[in-house]
């Protein structure tokens, strides 16, 4: 499973330009079974979202289709889960 942190660096109205293909791209990845989830940081300074385990070239191209490229940068983590809370057992292995 992947761990993909974004940091915004452009300021937040250029963002929001952006937001409406961003959303439509992590439409696409849910659908696709690839995203597992994803959210805003607080304060709102980026995002994190967490991916299925692939290829990591799988993953550089699908990160590359984000509109968000033009405002953010992307940090990725390769995690190999095996402990989880109540509830969360499904992530192991992902």
């Amino acid at each position: 499973m992947y761990i993909v942190s974004l940091t915004y660096h452009r300021p937040i109205e250029e963002v929001e330009s952006h937001l409406e293909g961003h959303i439509a791209w992590l439409k696409h990845y849910f659908q696709a079974g690839s995203f597992i989830a994803s959210g805003r940081k607080n304060p709102r300074t980026g995002g994190v979202i967490l991916v299925k385990d692939m290829e990591r070239t799988k993953l550089d191209a699908i990160l590359a289709e984000d509109p968000f490229v033009a405002v953010a940068n992307y940090e990725v983590t390769d995690v190999a889960l095996t402990t989880t809370g109540a509830g969360f057992e499904a992530l192991v292995g992902v």
